[in-house]
């Protein structure tokens, strides 16, 4: 009988509640990625299984920088490993997946983020199931690019929110079905990964000076003015389908206009959760998109738009170039 020859897989630790133990201050990142691993035996029946620890924090203190220094171990150790997962924190996991879905594009092999609302060190703890369930992915033929994995669904990097702060279904899927669900080890798919030829492109730059701004009525819109003078792209987080405040002494539609004279770019994203931005429905909608550097996000969620924009600052300075890049799809047809 010829002998099954089995993936490799490997494991990238960063800390988050699944790796966290008990101190006097509270759950604080500790376990090694070796003893994750341990705490998952049944991988070992179909993957060969590798860890690199490059950081153990809590994801609230990850940053920008952090997400490089992923890039970097991926790209280091492609050829030598069939698919890739990543440990990592909850409360920031849907920033760093949409930021990988920009700085890896076109991989041909599974990069999962996971992680857990309880440590694997607990008796009861989702931590064992969806670490098992990412590295099922990670095997899974056919499956290429950034996915978040939780509670059995397979999210696309760029899709991924999270929408609870202590129940096990913590993600959801904005305005997309879930790429795949995890079920007793097997992988139903949804959609055709196809990859372009040319392998993996990965970018190892990011420019930060992105500020997110979420309006709430009574707020002045000189705060603009100070946000503009720090940060190079403004994203409003702003009501329904989205528009800008323009009457009385609260005029925030003058002071975005001022930023686009400054060459500032503004991005109208939407508070609702589901469902997109569509400025032009109101007249507080259509009186922004006057302004010539004026964008909207349409169904992107919000991490996806301010880490797009922050990989775009990486690449270039020029706004035009930004604007054109920002509303074109990365990966595939229902990537942004």
């Amino acid at each position: 009988m010829e002998k099954r020859v089995l993936k490799k897989i490997l494991l990238i630790a960063t800390g988050g509640t699944i790796a966290s133990q008990e101190t006097e201050e509270g759950l604080a990142p500790a376990i090694a990625p070796d003893t994750l691993l341990k705490a998952v035996p049944e991988i070992r029946s179909f993957c060969e299984a590798d860890a690199v620890q490059i950081l153990n924090i809590d994801s609230t203190n990850l940053q920008p920088e952090n997400w490089l220094k992923m890039v970097h171990v991926v790209r280091e150790k492609y050829q030598n490993y069939d698919g890739f997962v990543i440990t990592h924190g909850t409360d920031t996991m849907a920033y760093t997946a949409a930021a990988l879905s920009y700085l890896i594009q076109n991989a041909d092999k599974p990069i999962v983020l996971t992680g857990s609302q309880k440590p694997i060190g607990y008796g009861i703890s989702d931590a064992r199931k969806n670490l098992y369930d990412s590295f099922v992915l990670a095997c899974e033929d056919k499956m290429a690019g950034v996915y978040l994995v939780f509670d059995g669904k397979a999210i696309f990097g760029t899709r991924a929110r999270k929408i609870k702060s202590k129940s096990y279904d913590a993600f959801e899927s904005v305005n997309h079905p879930v790429a795949a669900r995890i079920y007793d080890g097997h992988v139903i798919r949804y959609f055709e990964t196809p990859v372009q030829p040319g392998g993996p492109v990965f970018y190892e730059k990011v420019r930060p000076s992105v500020f997110l701004l979420k309006l709430i009525p009574g707020m002045d819109p000189d705060i603009l003015e100070y946000v503009g003078a720090r940060y190079d792209v403004i994203v409003i987080e702003s009501y329904g389908v989205g528009g800008v405040p323009f009457v009385d002494r609260r005029n925030f539609l003058l002071e975005v206009e001022k930023l686009a004279a400054q060459g500032k770019i503004v991005v109208v994203t939407t508070q609702a959760l589901f469902e997109g931005s569509d400025v032009g429905v109101y007249a507080v909608g259509k009186k922004a998109m006057n302004c010539p550097t004026l964008l909207q996000s349409y169904d992107m969620t919000v991490e996806a738009v301010v880490t797009k924009m922050m990989w775009l600052l990486g690449e270039t300075q020029e706004g035009e170039e930004i604007r054109r890049r920002f509303y074109k799809p990365v990966h595939r047809d229902f990537h942004k």
